[in-house]
């Protein structure tokens, strides 16, 4: 069929399909650096306790058949040199066939990891790799042109990421609708980045922009993407630059870099192309691809009715998944945004009597803001679940759930692979004999105060977040949902 694909769009393909599999490189090693602690055997919320309560048909994966730390390890670890090996190349140097095959290992292989890893990934950038990583299985390789349906599907799951985020903000925080949310933003975003706090300290004026051209950049821009070219490629070519804005704003995992990827065909198509180099023409696509195709562009078109339905409510729901394999989502970001930040401090001792003048040292994490002189780093797109997860913790009002008491028990235990995570162990011969955790209120420090102090944020403690943990609470079961059923 003439029609099937896209002349002109192979460089758009090239780049969409590296950038891909870069992004899936990334998660697979996050996946493999941090299961054992999180979903592992003795993990904070083991695998097989999951899938012993969650049946096949809700949560489809492979470690339903069979778990252990070891097999788990090796698809993590095989999903990273698969998505190196195709980002560097690999799928368009076999036939079509076999590269439908990579491409189709990967998304299985993520989707097994995404359905048993229970609040560790239930982020929407997951969701989004997944519906991505699906869309890519039927975009062909250098043997065959771009089929339009494809490209197509693409534009429609970038529309759905945009747009839903800039409706949830409209219908959400009132500070969206009067500007000022972007006071306040890039102090309480769960993990600033380096340059963060020069984007708090920029005059609310400028504030007002940023959330103006927030509004235009989401709710107006996507509609464009299904104009024809060059305002299409114009648009993506926006979205390109307003996520960039967002990657030097803050750490959001690979969100930010994956909407980029999936805003490249278009862009590439669009303006730019004119001044690209021309890949060549390039044979049909077999009559068993375009059928498959077609059939899966039915398949999303059918899906699509939830996510829409979902756009369309007032009451719209953000990172949404329709059915167990995550093939049309909704999504959406920062619906409210949080005017003072709040972090949750978690401490240890080794003295034996907790004292009003006991010494208490405090557990250093990768991301999430601790030692107020620290300035904060840029760790995205690589993904730290434990330090996104204590940023939520912050927001609830006492212990988050059950994998938070795991994780206080594993520092009594002096667990190695909990420690990993962390940045620094203030206990690092023998495990404290206390731990505690206290909240705090954190502000980004004034341009004299950190002249004066050298310290990035100034912090006032709050709370007792978790009183004292000791050597009775570290023999309880794995079962309770809190350090009172422990004790």
């Amino acid at each position: 069929m003439e029609w099937f694909t896209v002349p002109g769009q192979q460089l758009g393909r090239l780049v969409f399909q590296r950038g891909l599999a870069a992004v899936y490189t990334v998660a697979f090693a996050c996946c493999a650096a941090q299961f054992r602690a999180l979903i592992g055997r003795h993990g904070m919320l083991p695998v097989p306790r999951f899938t012993a309560r969650v049946p096949f048909r809700r949560a489809p994966s492979l470690f339903h058949l069979r778990y252990s730390d070891r097999l788990f390890a090796s698809v993590a670890w095989g999903g990273t040199l698969l998505a190196a090996a195709v980002a560097g190349g690999a799928a368009d140097a076999v036939p079509l066939w076999a590269a439908t095959v990579m491409w189709a290992l990967l998304w299985a292989a993520y989707l097994s990891v995404v359905n048993v890893g229970q609040v560790w990934y239930g982020f929407g950038w997951e969701t989004l790799l997944l519906e991505t990583g699906f869309l890519a299985v039927f975009l062909g390789n250098a043997r065959c042109g771009p089929p339009v349906l494809t490209l197509w599907l693409l534009r429609w799951l970038l529309f759905r990421v945009e747009f839903g985020a800039g409706l949830i903000k409209l219908r959400g925080d009132r500070c969206w609708r009067d500007l000022t949310c972007l006071s306040y933003h890039h102090e309480t975003q769960p993990m600033p980045g380096p340059l963060s706090w020069l984007f708090h300290r920029l005059p609310g004026p400028v504030h007002r922009v940023e959330a103006a051209a927030n509004h235009v950049a989401q709710l107006v821009v996507p509609v464009l993407l299904f104009t024809p070219q060059p305002v299409a490629g114009t648009a993506a070519a926006v979205v390109v630059v307003t996520q960039l804005w967002l990657v030097a704003s803050g750490n959001f995992a690979w969100l930010n870099w994956l909407t980029i990827v999936l805003a490249l065909p278009t862009a590439l198509a669009g303006p730019l192309s004119g001044a690209l180099p021309d890949t060549g023409a390039r044979p049909p696509a077999p009559g068993w691809f375009e059928a498959l195709v077609i059939a899966v562009t039915a398949l999303v078109a059918w899906r699509s009715a939830g996510p829409v339905r979902n756009m369309l409510s007032r009451r719209q729901l953000m990172n949404v998944s329709f059915d167990p394999l995550r093939l049309v989502n909704s999504y959406g970001a920062f619906g409210t945004v949080g005017r003072v930040r709040y972090e949750v401090v978690v401490e240890g001792t080794g003295e034996r009597e907790v004292t009003a003048g006991t010494r208490w040292l405090e557990y250093g994490f990768r991301g999430k803001p601790g030692d107020p002189r620290r300035l904060p780093r840029q760790w995205a797109p690589y993904h730290l679940r434990l330090d996104w997860m204590m940023w939520f913790a912050a927001l609830s009002p006492g212990p988050p759930g059950e994998w938070f008491t795991v994780f206080v028990r594993r520092l009594l235990e002096g667990d190695r692979a909990t420690l990993r995570l962390l940045r620094s162990n203030p206990f690092p011969r023998t495990p404290p004999v206390y731990v505690r955790a206290v909240l705090y209120r954190y502000r980004f420090t004034t341009w004299a105060e950190l002249r004066a102090t050298g310290a990035w944020w100034s912090r006032t403690p709050v709370r007792v977040y978790l009183p004292p943990v000791g050597p009775r609470d570290r023999a309880g079961g794995d079962g309770g949902t809190g350090p009172a059923a422990a004790r």
